[in-house]
């Protein structure tokens, strides 16, 4: 059909040229113009003319899933590494769908014909395919790990503390370039320092917006008002990344009253940026109850996605009934609301990221430290110890010490899942091991590898001390919540930015 128009319209075209990434359907060299026509099921289309919420949904009932999964993953993989391949050899890339010239055919033509003949580009910057980050905030790099497990690279990343950045180096080698690991004060950055790329990241200090600090907000607040830091570098930016993505505690929403979520949804509208918003919570990935409020902002300049706005929003598993409720009283904020499927809702429990210790090992505390640990607890938390300690064989539970009417209480998790990982610097955050069993009891601090495994880093080189370690993996991402972000969200949006939209055609058709 798209080459019986194009012979109607007399251009001179050569079809699946071999020698181009890809193989093009349609490709017109005097004019560095190449046409893909991808099939709806095969590139990742379908599961949305069907209106079901991701691509898993699609194949949720067949038994061949996984097959199917991995290949239309990898189809959506290629285009993207192709797309960026042909761009970055200037040549001008139009991506429609199959169904999209099926039902609008002449609009899409006439886009081909005005790039042939007028250079006329498609608003998609050439930097999306190449699904690039800029990290603000790294911490040590559990962003990094999500994002690169699902195709993405980080070409430049800064955070303010020498002890991550030890951290992140030792993990990734590349932090040692200090063009590439910018250490120092977000707010002393240079525009000119941060490159072009897809999406910048800004995970930015939550001490003044959890319930767990001060609350003192994004104004106010020493540490989480590095978040203008981050906003002034974007503004500075002569190309912004067609994608931003925050994320922070979901004290973030209720912080002053909502005003300050207000005012950071504001200043990505004021950049250019539509908004959305939802929330995580790790438990459903790993062993750590953990819940995250994610913001990621679209250049309203680029492809619309009119089909993923909702009004009103619905309540779901990943937003709550307080963010519909502020999404839906808020209007005037400018919302891309995209949906998106239910998280797997599954982990292995507390024991599968235990390291197995000798009781002899010095990691365990002496009795008589473990015996006051015991004393520290209510009625009911040491009732539910001595359970423990008379049971027949091993089990385990969290505690944290917290400040109750003016004193230090030991409150005892046993339902499989270890509490938030925290900072030591934030009074209760050292989280500690209870191990009972067979008239027995032992107790530790969770160590450096089980922190990583809860954060699903499993396999992340750890250097430095104790403290370090912990305060790094308690002011972290959870890898695979970040690994659901990206498979969820940001690549099928990349997907969709890829293809011309059926309304920029007919727009361009009807210039």
């Amino acid at each position: 059909m798209f080459r019986r128009a194009l012979d109607q319209a007399q251009i001179t075209y050569e079809v699946c040229a071999a020698d181009l990434p890809g193989k093009p359907d349609i490709v017109v060299r005097s004019a560095k113009v190449t046409v893909f026509i991808d099939g709806d099921f095969w590139h990742g289309a379908q599961y949305r003319n069907r209106k079901l919420t991701s691509l898993d949904d699609q194949f949720r009932r067949t038994k061949n899933r996984k097959y199917w999964l991995r290949k239309i993953h990898r189809n959506v993989e290629r285009d993207c590494d192709r797309t960026a391949m042909l761009l970055h050899d200037g040549w001008t890339v139009l991506r429609f769908w199959e169904s999209d010239v099926r039902k609008n055919l002449e609009s899409c033509v006439e886009m081909t014909v005005q790039s042939i003949r007028n250079g006329t580009k498609p608003t998609t910057p050439t930097v999306v395919p190449e699904r690039t980050v800029a990290e603000f905030f790294a911490g040590i790099g559990l962003m990094r790990i999500g994002l690169e497990k699902e195709g993405w690279k980080v070409v430049f990343a800064n955070d303010i503390d020498p002890d991550k950045h030890e951290m992140y180096k030792a993990h990734f080698p590349d932090a040692a370039d200090p063009k590439h690991f910018v250490l120092d004060d977000v707010h002393k950055l240079k525009s000119h320092q941060v490159p072009y790329c897809t999406l910048a990241t800004a995970s930015f200090p939550c001490n003044d917006l959890s319930l767990a600090g001060a609350r003192e907000g994004l104004m106010k607040g020493k540490q989480s008002s590095a978040f203008w830091g981050f906003v002034e570098v974007l503004e500075k930016m002569g190309r912004r990344p067609p994608l931003v993505m925050l994320e922070n505690v979901p004290g973030f929403l209720t912080s002053h009253g909502g005003r300050d979520f207000t005012e950071a949804l504001q200043a990505l509208n004021h950049l250019g940026y539509a908004a959305d918003a939802f929330i995580l919570d790790a438990v459903d990935f790993v062993p750590q109850s953990r819940q995250r409020l994610f913001v990621v902002g679209k250049l309203a300049s680029e492809n619309k996605t009119d089909d993923f706005l909702a009004a009103p929003v619905a309540e779901s598993r990943v937003r709550s009934r307080a963010l519909v409720s502020y999404i839906n009283s808020h209007p005037h904020i400018q919302w891309d609301v995209r949906p998106l499927p239910s998280p797997p809702g599954v982990n292995r429990g507390l024991e599968s990221i235990l390291e197995d210790l000798p009781h002899d090992s010095e990691v365990w505390w002496s009795g008589e430290r473990a015996k006051y640990l015991l004393s520290q607890m209510s009625k009911k938390h040491r009732r539910t110890a001595n359970e423990m300690i008379e049971g027949r064989r091993w089990s385990y539970g969290t505690v944290f010490r917290r400040i109750r009417n003016h004193k230090s209480m030991a409150e005892l998790r046993t339902d499989n899942v270890a509490g938030c990982l925290r900072t030591p610097r934030g009074g209760s955050g050292r989280q500690i091991l209870f191990k009972a069993g067979k008239g027995k009891y032992f107790a530790r601090l969770l160590t450096p590898r089980e922190c990583a495994r809860l954060m699903g880093a499993d396999d992340f080189v750890i250097e430095g001390t104790l403290n370090q370690a912990l305060f790094g993996f308690g002011d972290a991402v959870c890898v695979p919540v970040i690994e659901w972000v990206a498979r969820h969200y940001l690549n099928p949006l990349v997907n969709e930015l890829l293809h011309v939209r059926v309304g920029e055609a007919a727009k361009a058709a009807n210039a």
